[in-house]
This record gives structure tokens, C-alpha cells and sequence, in this order.
């Protein structure tokens, strides 16, 4: 019985990554009586309950990620560790997409429900989120500010928990636990690259701590990290299958499918009648027929001047022969990225001071700054953008009739790749800071702990190679009304010599860097979040039940919130070619109250409930039930079971003072489809502009659990928990079918091809609205086995956990309902990385003297690459015959092993490695998801390959 204390004791430090959750978390700190009197153990506070207990494990699932759990996983960060785990599901932010809003930042998704439903804390607390929203709308904490050498563990909520901290934690929560105190000097450095190239990491730390609460009554605990990653493009990985290639034609695409947001047979393809992509070349249409040809093109219908310079073999490497001609490129691969670089520096702080047995003050420091640099294709120039005024179609973008690459005598519409010009380049500066200062201790039987806290997140983002629509109309086609607006807009046009001309293509050296600096300057946007607080809780034991002790605890806290974007220049007016127009700017006080109660009711029963009260500007009060009860009917096994409600208040970009507008929307046009527009018939990707409304309800959730935890002998522990989620009045954009069904649509006329056609649609003009309803009902499985290997041979432990999606259904205003498990949707909540059924996570470890080895497989289940359950359209994609794409309209599966290990050269120095993605397994193919070309962003091992990583860690 002695030797099974000391097994329960040190599971959280021993179990393997996935293999633990809450069943480990009470085996670690449960009392099991020996022969002799065992110490009292002292009572902790865990994530889901303000009330101190001795036994860790309550009706909540609650899943704990240890430090030396992070370690041997061989992540490079937190925010990497918890994005892997089978927990994190649809609607995570990756910190790949470089290109998306919220760029440079990583943020988890519980329960598939988004990072908005998700609430992440330090210590227990709020954070600053992210100062730019994810998709222009969905606020959320980066987890890329976590200092990973100080976190003493993760502990993941698994169940509503807006009874406990209030708005926000509709899906869950992740309360990341840093080091309280520390004593010594532990430095660590590690350095990392992909065997395909690129992507090279290096990382160092210094953590250092000094005074003995129990001797010295003080503490002092530093830590600092620098690290650097660098960027991974497409381009280095041109021989892994069909990832980073918008080209795909080798594997039965024509040039007008689609992969992704880029045609399939490569960037430049004339695609019909009056229709073309852009070209590095440039295709001009005939001011007669309407017909585009490649200015290459010799034998151009009408062209009263060639362009053999234009040639196309001077500007394309890959294979020609596009539906109706163009210069095609693959600008995906060519310009694209795997990941952005980024460099980070992170500082934490922690002084402690004990006063006596009853009282502490605290202070906590966490200072953050990162950079990071993402690059994607040149601008084209006639995309349509948004702004308040109203969309901006730049549809009619013109080489004038006496531009000399114009191959007509009169002004020609133009498609034009901007090559010359170069990359269009975002450089994102974020700066994080959290300060609390506190006091806890225990008075009149109370336990209590009030603090101050201050956190906020500043951010700038610096682009560059997006065109001036002013600049680039007036260099393009210099007539009166173009150079009038451009002289109104631009000192730097109004600099350069009258009759300057942007010459395009074969004769863009003839270009000055000044011209180039009018066209596309720098051009950039400030964010700045704040969070404000001040809170207070105190809990007790009081009377005496047949089980023990009531345990209460009250609390109350209040603060201000306040976020603002500041829009980039130039979209105020429309003015950028392809980056449309996103600002908000909201301030709130919030306060809350909430009691707690746990009522043992008798030895094996206990009964937990909570309420919590929330008052938001502008909303009616919030009031959140929670109960819960555990059952222990014989030793080894526990039922639990909870129900919960939650509610998430509306963000500042949804409810503040702004709007925003995006390129990711895709609608059908029915008015010109009963015209016998065929290409109007089926989706099309448009410019969006959504609009924040004043008049948003909070969404608001149900929550229910029911799980067993069961330890069949002292050397395994499996639980499982059957959950279900509904959130009512979600917050989302209005349904492009039913703005367009009301006209709110803006419309290029000069596209017509029939008689009363108005013309694509150039913007959709849509709102935030309470509409839709989801309902996400799925299983947990975490089990663990330990193998004592004998003559002195190590022992083994076998981990398992497993998340299963057995339905993920969303209803829509309308009373539709469809289901989004296993399948490419749902996208406005997964940015289209789809809904898998099944994350799986499997571990081994072997420890034996000094050697440490863990290997870890990380699964994903294949999706249907529709974009929900039967949809009536049918596959997402299809090849130029007609058939699905990819093979029976679904992306395969996914699995990636990792090998880390770990050798202790002394008591005191260590050295450590790791293999991430050890068999080299490739991404399979994608064609749907717009976060990644070619490949799901949930498969980025595979899309990386093998990578390599060493370090060292001593203690001083």
C-alpha cells in the first residue's frame, strides 16, 4: 500500500503527453492510507472551482499538461503543445497563417466551437487578448505570450465554466499555471531545423530564483527567453506531392478549378468570355469583343503593336496551355509560405513576501514583444475592396490608349500580376504586458486572495507592395479625371514627372524606385487592447455533513476592457488594391459576483453547484447556473456528471464602432444564373463588407457532461465523458444568399454578357446578427498503462486520448440544420480547415536510469470534402472530367510520430533531442481549405516534413 502512495504521487510528474487528464490529476494528490500516518495534504484550488480541497478531482473533466510533459512533447512552445493535443479542435488560429488577421498569434479552439468561446488565464486570471481579431471578428488571447520555461503546468476545463470566470468560457478553459516560486540558476538552449530546409529555430532561456518562503519568508523568481523561427515557402517544399501548388493540372485540374483561392491550372489563365486572372505578363481585353489576350500573344485579335519581350517562356518555368491561353504561373508556390519568421522575446517576474502563516503578498511581471514577417503573391490589380463609403470595384483598371504596352489604340482593360513590384510583405510588431500585485492569505477561518491587474497588447503592422488604386489607375491610364485623383491622394505621385507611366512586364526596369515608392509605399495599422481588474474571493469550510465539511466561496470582481484597431492607411478611402478596410473601437466596465458551493453529501456522494451574475453595458444582466455531482461507489471508480450554462458577450468587433470587410466570401448569384449566366450558377469568391451592430444579444450555451473515472489496478487509469454543448444566438454575418436576396450587393455593369445582366457582383454589404444555433455532442477518452519492465530495464507508460466529434449540428435562421462532423465546414467558425470526427494522441515513454524516450503519434481522421454532411451541391471540388476531388470526395487522414529524447549526462546537466514528424510523412492533398494551399493547416508537420532539434539544459 506504501509503494502505491508513491505511484499516486507522482503520476503528473511521470505520465506522458495525451495520456493523463483528470483521473491523473487525483491519483496525484488523492490520500491513500499506509501503515503509518501519512502528512496532511494540503488543500489546492483547481481550474473550475474557487473552493480549496484536498481532493483534486470534482465533477469537472479537467485534463493537466505537467512541464515535463511540455518538455518531452519537443514543442517549441505552448501555444504548439496545445494546438497538438486531440482537445484543440475546429476553429484553432495556427500561428502558419501569415497571412490571415490575427497574424503573428495563436489561439485554441475547444469543442470545435472557436477561439472566441474558448477563455484562456494565467494564474487564473484574464489576459489582454490579441489586439487584432481573428477573421476581423473574434477576439481571443494569444498563446504565444506564455513564457513555456516557467509554466509549472496547463490545466484544460473541459466543460462550460461561466458559473466560474463568466463571459467567454462557453467551450471550455485553459488556465496556464506559472511557477509560484523557484530557487536556483537553470539555463536551456536549443537549436532546430527541417531536413527540406528552412524553418531553422533557436531558443534559450534563464531562469533564475532566490529565497526559502519557509526560511528567508521571501521569494524572487526570473525568467527570460529569446527565441527566433524562420520562414518555411512553398517553394522549399516542391517535391512533397501537391503541397504549396495552386497548380493542378498534373493531377486533372484545368485552368478554371479552383485549390483553394487560386485557380487550379496556375495564376493568369484567361478562364472566358470577358473573364481573366492576372498576369505576370499582363492579359488585355479587346475594346470590341470583350475578349482578353496575353499581351505575349502574337497573333492578339486587333493588336496594332506585338510585345515579343513579353513572351511568356521569359516569365514561366511551369508547363503552358491554359483553357483559352495567359501566362500561367504557379503564384502559390512561387510566392507562398509555409510559415512566417518570428522572433520573440519573453520576460516573467514573481516576488513573493510571506508575512506570517495567514498572509502573502505577491506581484507577477509578464513583458512579451514579438516581429514577425510573412511574405504571399504580388498584388493583382483590379481586386475589389471595401470601406465605409461602400465597396470599391476596381474592375475597370485600364491601360490608357496611349500607354506604350498597351497593344491597342484605345483604353484596354487590364489583368496584371504585379511581379515587378514584388511581394506583398506584412511585418507584425506585438507587445504584451500583465501586472498583478496581490494579497492572500487566511482570516476568520476565510481563505481569501484580492488582486490588482493590468494587462495590455499593442500591436503595429507594417505592409508593403499593396498598391495605391489612385496611383496605380493614373500610372496605368493617365487620363484627366485618374491623374486628378491621384494628384488629390498622393504627395509622392504629385513628385514624379508629369506623364510618368507605369511601364508593365518585359519593361518594368524601365521603372524609377520613386514610382515605384508612389505605387506601393508602406502602409500600416496600431492595435491596442487593455484589461483592467480588480477582484476578490474568499472560501471556508463550515458545518458538517454525513460525507464532511460545506465548502463555500464567494467573490466579486470588476473591470474595464477597452479595444481598438485603427484601420490601415488608405482603406479609410478604399484606396488599397486587395486589403480592405478593417477598424473597431469599444470600451466597457463589466462587473460580476458569484457564489460557490460543494456539499458532500455523504462518503461517496458530493454535490457541486455555482452561480455567477455578470453586468455588460448595454445588456441585460447575465446569470449563470452551474451544478455537478460526483459519485464513488467502491474505490477505483468514479461517476461525475454537470450541467452548465455560459454565455459569451459580444466582442468590440462585433457590437463596438467599426466594420470590416474580407475576400473569403463565396455566393451563388441568382440573378444572373436565370439570365443563363452559367459561371453565375455556382459559388463565386467575392470582397465581403460586415458591418458591427449595436443591437447583438450575447450568445448563450448549455453544457452537460457525463464521464467515469476508473483506476483497474494501480498501474492503469481510464476515464471517459460523453459531453454535449448548444450555444443559441450565435453571433455571425449575415448569409450572402440573403443580402443579395435584398440587394445589398454592388454590381460591375461593364461585365454584362447578356441582355439585362447587371454584372458580377463586386461586394456583398452584410451585418453581425444573432441567428444561427449549434449543437456539439462527442466523446473523451484519456487512458494510461504502466508496465514495470523487469531486471532493472526502465519501466514503460502507454498513454491514449482520443476526442470524437459524434455530431457537430448548426441550425440557421431559417430552421435549416445541418451537420458539420467529419466534413471541410464549418468556415466561419475553422477558417474552411474543416471539422474532423477524431483527434487521437498516442504515447510510449521509457524511462530507465538517465534515459528518457518518448515517442508520440498524433492522429487526425479523414474529412468529407463537402462542406457539411450530404450537402445537395456535392463534392467542394472537382477535376476538369467531372470526378470528386480528392478520390471519393475526402481528404485522407493524417499522422505524424515524434521521437524526443533525453539523457542526463550529470545530476545536473542534461541533454535532450527530438525528431518531429520522424517518418517524413507527407500532407495529403487539400484542395478546399483557403489557410494553406494544397494541404490541411491541421497537417503542418506533414506539409514541413522531418525536423530535427537539440539542446541542452544545466542547473547552475
Amino acid at each position: 500500500m506504501k509503494q502505491n502512495f508513491i505511484f499516486r504521487q507522482t503520476v503528473l510528474t511521470r505520465c506522458v503527453l495525451a495520456a493523463c487528464g483528470a483521473s491523473a490529476a487525483v491519483l496525484a494528490v488523492q490520500p491513500v492510507f499506509a501503515q503509518t500516518a501519512a502528512p496532511a495534504l494540503q488543500r489546492v484550488e483547481i481550474t473550475g472551482s474557487n473552493i480549496k480541497r484536498v481532493d483534486a478531482e470534482t465533477a469537472s473533466p479537467v485534463q493537466i499538461v505537467t512541464r515535463e510533459e511540455i518538455e518531452r512533447s519537443g514543442k517549441n512552445s505552448v501555444a504548439e503543445l496545445l494546438q497538438s493535443l486531440a482537445v484543440d479542435n475546429a476553429g484553432s488560429v495556427p500561428m502558419t497563417f501569415g497571412n490571415g488577421f490575427a497574424k503573428g498569434a495563436s489561439g485554441i479552439s475547444l469543442r470545435g466551437l472557436g477561439v472566441a468561446s474558448t477563455l484562456v488565464l494565467i494564474n487564473g486570471r484574464r489576459i489582454a487578448p490579441y489586439g487584432n481579431a481573428d477573421d476581423g471578428q473574434k477576439i481571443f488571447a494569444d498563446l504565444n505570450v506564455i513564457p513555456t520555461e516557467a509554466v509549472e503546468r496547463v490545466e484544460i476545463l473541459k466543460d462550460g465554466a461561466s458559473a466560474i470566470y463568466g463571459s467567454d468560457a462557453i467551450a471550455g478553459v485553459v488556465n496556464i499555471v506559472l511557477r509560484r516560486d523557484f530557487k536556483g540558476t537553470v539555463a536551456k538552449g536549443s537549436i532546430g531545423t527541417s531536413q527540406a530546409g528552412g524553418g531553422q529555430e533557436g531558443k534559450a532561456s534563464i531562469t533564475h530564483g532566490f529565497g526559502d518562503l519557509d526560511q528567508d519568508k521571501f521569494n524572487v523568481l526570473l525568467n527570460l527567453e529569446v527565441g527566433k523561427v524562420g520562414d518555411i515557402n512553398n517553394r522549399d517544399r516542391s517535391g512533397r506531392g501537391q503541397i504549396g501548388k495552386s497548380d493542378g493540372r498534373a493531377i486533372g485540374y484545368n485552368s478554371s478549378g479552383t485549390i483553394g483561392n487560386f485557380g487550379a491550372g496556375g495564376t493568369g489563365a484567361i478562364t472566358g468570355n470577358n473573364a481573366a486572372g492576372s498576369s505576370t505578363v499582363g492579359n488585355v481585353r479587346n475594346p470590341t469583343t470583350l475578349d482578353y489576350f496575353s499581351r505575349g500573344n502574337p497573333a492578339g485579335a486587333g493588336f496594332v503593336r506585338t510585345y515579343p519581350g513579353a513572351n511568356c517562356a521569359n516569365f514561366s518555368s511551369i508547363p503552358q496551355g491554359g483553357d483559352r491561353g495567359g501566362c500561367l504561373i504557379d503564384s502559390a508556390q512561387q510566392y507562398g509560405q509555409i510559415q512566417p519568421s518570428q522572433e520573440t522575446l519573453n520576460f516573467f517576474g514573481r516576488f513573493t513576501k510571506e508575512f506570517n502563516a495567514g498572509l502573502q503578498v505577491y506581484s507577477e511581471l509578464n513583458l512579451y514583444s514579438s516581429k514577425s514577417d510573412s511574405s504571399t503573391t504580388p498584388s493583382g490589380i483590379s481586386a475589389s475592396v471595401g470601406f465605409p463609403g461602400g465597396p470599391v470595384s476596381n474592375a475597370a483598371v485600364a491601360l490608357g490608349a496611349t500607354h506604350p504596352d498597351n497593344p491597342y489604340n484605345a483604353a484596354a482593360r487590364f489583368r496584371y500580376l504585379a511581379a515587378d513590384v514584388g511581394q506583398r510583405t506584412s511585418r507584425s510588431n506585438s507587445d504584451f504586458n500583465r501586472f498583478v500585485v496581490g494579497l492572500k492569505g487566511t482570516a476568520a477561518s476565510w481563505d481569501f486572495d484580492t488582486a490588482f491587474l493590468y494587462s495590455s497588447s499593442k500591436g503595429k503592422t507594417e505592409r508593403g507592395g499593396y498598391l495605391q488604386k489612385d496611383v496605380t489607375f493614373a500610372l496605368l491610364n493617365p487620363s484627366a479625371a485618374n491623374v486628378a485623383a491621384a494628384n488629390a491622394g498622393s504627395a509622392a505621385y504629385r513628385a514624379l514627372p508629369v506623364g510618368s507611366v507605369w511601364r508593365v512586364a518585359e519593361n518594368a526596369g524601365l521603372n524609377s524606385a520613386a514610382l515605384y515608392a508612389a505605387l506601393a509605399p508602406t502602409i500600416s495599422d496600431t492595435s491596442k487592447t487593455t484589461t483592467t481588474q480588480i477582484d476578490f474571493k474568499a472560501s471556508r469550510e463550515f458545518g458538517q455533513l454525513a460525507g464532511g465539511a460545506i465548502g463555500l466561496a464567494l467573490g466579486a470582481e470588476f473591470r474595464n476592457e477597452s479595444n481598438e484597431l485603427t484601420p490601415t492607411t488608405g482603406t479609410e478611402r478604399g484606396n488599397i488594391i486587395g486589403l480592405g478596410y478593417s477598424s473597431y473601437k469599444s470600451e466597457r466596465n463589466v462587473a460580476g459576483v458569484f457564489s460557490e458551493v460543494n456539499l458532500p453529501i455523504t462518503k461517496t456522494l458530493e454535490v457541486q453547484g455555482a452561480l455567477r451574475v455578470d453586468k455588460y453595458p448595454d445588456l441585460s444582466a447575465s446569470t449563470t447556473p452551474k451544478l455537478g455531482a460526483k459519485w464513488t461507489p467502491t474505490s477505483g471508480l468514479v461517476l461525475r456528471s454537470t450541467y452548465a450554462e455560459g454565455f459569451r458577450a459580444p466582442g468590440a468587433a462585433e457590437k463596438g464602432t467599426g466594420i470590416s470587410t474580407s475576400f473569403f466570401t463565396t455566393a451563388v448569384d441568382p440573378v444572373r444564373c436565370n439570365l443563363g449566366v452559367t459561371t453565375a450558377c455556382s459559388a463565386q469568391s467575392v470582397a465581403g463588407l460586415v458591418a458591427a451592430n449595436p443591437n447583438l444579444k450575447p450568445e448563450t450555451s448549455k453544457n452537460v457532461t457525463l464521464g467515469v473515472v476508473w483506476e483497474p489496478s494501480n498501474n492503469s487509469n481510464i476515464s471517459m465523458d460523453l459531453w454535449q454543448v448548444v450555444r443559441k444566438n450565435e453571433i455571425n454575418t449575415e448569409q450572402a444568399a440573403a443580402a443579395i436576396a435584398a440587394g445589398s450587393v454592388s454590381r460591375d455593369p461593364s461585365t454584362s454578357q447578356v441582355a439585362g445582366d447587371p454584372g458580377v457582383i463586386t461586394a456583398i454589404l452584410e451585418r453581425y446578427i444573432n441567428s444561427t444555433q449549434t449543437k456539439v455532442v462527442g466523446l473523451d477518452l484519456d487512458a494510461r498503462h504502466r508496465i514495470d519492465l523487469s531486471g532493472g530495464n526502465g519501466k514503460l507508460t502507454f498513454g491514449a486520448q482520443w476526442t470524437h466529434l459524434l455530431r457537430y449540428l448548426r441550425t440557421d435562421d431559417g430552421g435549416v440544420t445541418v451537420n458539420y462532423a467529419g466534413t471541410h465546414g464549418n468556415c466561419d467558425v475553422t477558417n474552411c480547415i474543416g471539422t474532423p470526427k477524431d483527434r487521437l494522441n498516442f504515447s510510449v515513454n521509457w524511462e530507465q536510469g538517465s534515459w528518457n524516450v518518448t515517442g508520440i503519434v498524433a492522429y487526425r481522421g479523414k474529412l468529407d470534402n463537402v462542406l457539411f454532411k450530404n450537402d445537395p451541391a456535392g463534392c467542394a471540388s472537382s477535376l476538369a472530367n467531372g470526378t470528386d476531388s480528392p478520390s471519393g470526395c475526402a481528404v485522407k487522414s493524417f499522422a505524424s510520430v515524434d521521437l524526443n529524447l533525453r539523457y542526463k549526462l550529470s545530476p545536473k546537466t542534461q541533454i535532450f533531442g527530438t525528431i518531429r514528424n520522424l517518418l517524413d510523412s507527407v500532407a495529403p492533398f487539400d484542395p478546399t481549405t483557403y489557410g494553406a494551399v494544397g494541404y490541411n493547416p491541421l497537417d503542418y508537420a506533414g506539409a514541413v516534413g522531418r525536423y530535427f532539434s537539440v539542446g541542452v539544459r544545466h542547473q547552475f
